[in-house]
């Protein structure tokens, strides 16, 4: 409090009290906030919507932090143009250090990285004579306590190229770029909820804690581009069923009449063993509802970053690609 006798103080003193002593109040808590956010540094400005840590298990240290990726090839039936393709995609996931700020990969240790599960999806199938490309970033936090930092996605086939990238920032920031007119460049503020891309990662971490029953979700970049849909959240509902050796994820989009089925392993690691993915495929009369499946071929567990040489080709054909 400031003195009776404040009024005998002359004015400009009577202020230098008042700035110092809101200055001090200032610094003193800009160091609490500091020492929670050093205590946990998952507490980013980028993030502020985050549950409690949740610890990891000693199963998921040795698994995921032995220095190898996860890769797993799957044999692809792909729905484009009211028809379905051959093709293959893949999965890897591989833990790395993240820097939030950037929201980037970090090039160096820091108490300010976030250890994310980062998964790499790609398919590779063809339409006629003409080949398509498809890949997509998703880098989750392991302490499964938000939601994913940030997903990119990109479509490459013969008329052109397209590409979407979401930032967990205090929103969800999207650009979008595409070379149909009615797409074009995009700048999308969404309010965060769910995310289709996080969810493959959240299996792999905590399939108990998976959403269930009504919910809004934003579909997976891949789909919203191949469809040409307008990219924000959609009414879902999610189910789970447990069989003796699989899990059954279920995401349905009512009003984009499409299915989701996602089936993992009922033990950890959780492995992706199989998808269907049901929704109207083509234009106009062609169009007809067709179901993209997808099975596992095989799983390495290895460094592949490190065998880019001619002689680590056979690595490849293991994986069926």
């Amino acid at each position: 409090m400031i003195p009776r006798s404040c009024h005998s103080i002359p004015f400009y003193l009577l202020s230098l009290f008042i700035i110092l002593t809101s200055c001090k109040k200032l610094n003193t808590d800009l160091l609490a906030v500091n020492a929670m956010t050093s205590s946990k540094k998952e507490q980013t400005p980028q993030s502020t919507e985050q549950l409690p840590v949740k610890p990891l298990s000693e199963d998921f240290k040795n698994y995921w932090y032995n220095g190898d990726a996860e890769i797993t090839s799957y044999s692809l039936e792909q729905a484009r143009y009211g028809e379905l393709r051959s093709g293959t995609a893949v999965m890897i996931y591989v833990t790395e250090p993240f820097l939030p700020g950037k929201q980037v990969k970090a090039d160096r240790n820091s108490s300010e990285n976030i250890s994310v599960l980062k998964l790499n999806a790609t398919k590779n199938f063809t339409t006629g004579i003409y080949p398509y490309s498809i890949m997509s970033s998703t880098f989750y936090p392991v302490q499964d306590n938000q939601h994913a930092l940030k997903v990119t996605a990109s479509i490459q086939e013969w008329c052109g190229q397209v590409y979407t990238q979401l930032n967990n920032r205090d929103s969800f920031e999207v650009v979008s770029h595409s070379y149909f007119e009615k797409e074009g460049d995009q700048d999308i503020s969404l309010e965060k909820t769910y995310l289709e891309n996080e969810l493959w990662n959240k299996i792999r971490i905590n399939p108990e804690d998976l959403p269930v029953d009504k919910l809004n979700v934003i579909p997976s970049m891949e789909y919203m581009r191949l469809v040409h849909q307008p990219i924000k959240a959609y009414e879902a509902f999610a189910s789970i069923k447990k069989n003796d050796e699989l899990t059954t994820y279920t995401l349905s989009y009512p009003g984009l009449k499409r299915t989701l089925q996602i089936n993992f392993s009922n033990s950890f690691p959780y492995t992706i063993e199989s998808w269907t993915d049901t929704y109207p495929s083509g234009y106009g009369p062609n169009t007809k509802f067709l179901t993209t499946k997808a099975s596992k071929i095989k799983t390495l567990k290895t460094p592949y970053w490190r065998q880019n040489g001619n002689e680590d080709v056979s690595l490849r054909n293991s994986l069926g690609l």
